[in-house]
């Protein structure tokens, strides 16, 4: 190999000849080529090392530890069901009498008393009625004056009458004691003439006189006859008085029922509140009819509003039959609001329904509520927690545990004899020992060891070891 054309000459200028050609080096395509390499493997790095750890690493599945809820920490202890706030006293507001809406006296959310009007009806007719009814009780009354002055007067009447009979009866004994009288002088003066010792004149006054006194007597008779009948008369005008005095207080007291009965049809045209509560719907507006017998195919409305009270607010709950043993009558229950799940009401179970709803397979129970709430509103969904026994609240809670979460009961494995779950920080899973508590329905309670933030492994790999990287799948 001739080493002489590989000599660089440094010395003169490369000049061009004509006919002549000259080799370039490798070296730089050589290096550009590895730069291109080097840029390459660095901008394709993540995608490289992505697809090493899908061929190397174990793929899992992580959850988010959270707080629990108030009411499933209080379902670990008992039976839990959903349900309703409902109102024991609930009323729709409606008139006895059809009539049409004049005043509104409230709207949704207004407080009435027991007795409080909400609402009036055209009530001219009625009104004109108790004035007509008023004036019938004026006018029996009067009657009952005039009838009770008749009477007076035909007792009066009537004594009088006795009293003329009396007078006419004295002068009859009399008079009869005046003929007897002379009755007995006319003996005497008729035996002295046949004796000589009389006259002929005694005789016939003597005569005279029983005659007079005879005539006195008939005329008593006739007189106390006449007395009696009189007594009589007077007697039936005073009884006809009497009914008639009985007829006008009877009138009087038909009058003061029509005069109520219009009254009371005047009172109906007013709705009035049965009992204290708070307006929940205004079911119809002034200028609308409103009547109790209200049908399908009516215009007129059935009521005028509804009103529920409060104070008799408790809770609804459908039980399934599976789990109505664990319900018993008086045992305390745990009620959680939907929209406010972090607070927990105090109940009592007051009462089971008799019978089942056989489509749904559930006994309908009430929770009667130890203290009224302000928060609390009629359909309101709840959840409520049934506890086993009749223990005092305060003891449950001091045996409750503070701070608690559930977690799947996947994510939980044992280890050497050692309970716990994989934490993952990053793309490392971390073996934490935990308490568990109890296990219901697939979740697991975690009395201490976790806490909410944290996110663990999902049915983790046998093989996984506290420290192996892992890599994360699609939920």
């Amino acid at each position: 190999m001739d080493l002489q054309s590989l000599k660089i000459d440094r010395g003169q200028p490369a000049t061009s000849r004509p006919g002549t050609s000259r080799r370039r080096s490798p070296w730089p395509l050589r290096l550009a080529g590895l730069g291109a390499l080097a840029v390459a493997a660095w901008l394709l790095w993540p995608q490289l090392q992505g697809i090493s750890d899908r061929l190397r690493l174990p793929q899992v599945q992580a959850y988010l530890v959270t707080d629990a809820a108030p009411a499933a920490a209080a379902a670990s202890r008992g039976t839990a069901a959903n349900g309703y706030v409902v109102a024991a006293r609930r009323a729709a507001l409606s008139s006895d009498v059809p009539g049409r809406i004049v005043e509104m006296r409230v709207r949704e959310g207004s407080v009435v008393e027991k007795g409080e009007i909400v609402a009036r009806l055209y009530a001219d007719e009625y009104a004109a009625a108790l004035q007509r009814a008023v004036a019938d009780v004026a006018v029996a009354a009067a009657n009952v004056q005039r009838s009770q002055a008749n009477a007076a007067a035909a007792a009066a009447s009537a004594a009088e009458a006795a009293s003329m009979v009396d007078t006419a009866t004295a002068q009859l004994t009399e008079a009869e004691a005046n003929r007897d009288w002379a009755d007995s002088e006319l003996q005497r003066t008729t035996g002295l003439l046949r004796e000589g010792a009389g006259s002929q004149r005694d005789v016939t006054r003597a005569q005279s006189d029983l005659a007079a006194a005879e005539a006195r007597v008939a005329a008593m008779q006739a007189a106390v006859a006449t007395s009696r009948r009189a007594k009589e008369s007077a007697a039936q005008r005073q009884a006809v008085a009497e009914a008639d005095l009985q007829v006008a207080r009877a009138q009087e007291l038909a009058a003061a029922a029509s005069r109520d009965q219009a009254q009371t049809t005047l009172d109906k045209t007013n709705v009035r509140a049965p009992f204290a509560g708070i307006v929940v719907l205004k079911d119809a507006e002034v200028g609308e009819v409103v009547s109790p017998n209200s049908q399908g195919g009516s215009n007129a409305r059935g009521a005028v509003c509804t009103m529920v009270d409060f104070d008799s607010l408790e809770v609804q709950a459908n039980v399934p039959e599976t789990t109505l043993a664990s319900v018993q009558v008086g045992a305390p229950a745990d009620v959680f609001l939907d929209a406010f799940p972090d607070d927990r009401l105090a109940g009592t179970v007051d009462r089971i329904w008799p019978t089942a709803d056989r489509q749904k397979a559930t006994v309908e129970v009430r929770v009667r509520l130890a203290q009224r709430d302000q928060r609390l509103r009629p359909e309101m969904g709840v959840r409520i927690v049934f506890r086993q026994g009749r223990e005092q609240d305060d003891v449950v809670e001091a045996s409750a545990p503070r701070a608690r979460v559930f977690v799947p009961e996947s994510a939980v494995v044992t280890i050497e004899g050692q309970t716990g779950a994989f934490v993952l920080e990053r793309d490392v899973a971390t073996f934490a020992a935990v308490a568990a508590g109890e296990r219901r329905s697939g979740r697991v309670a975690i009395d201490s060891g976790l806490r909410a933030g944290q996110r663990i492994v999902l049915d983790p790999p046998v093989s996984l070891r506290s420290g192996d990287r892992v890599r994360l799948g699609a939920p």
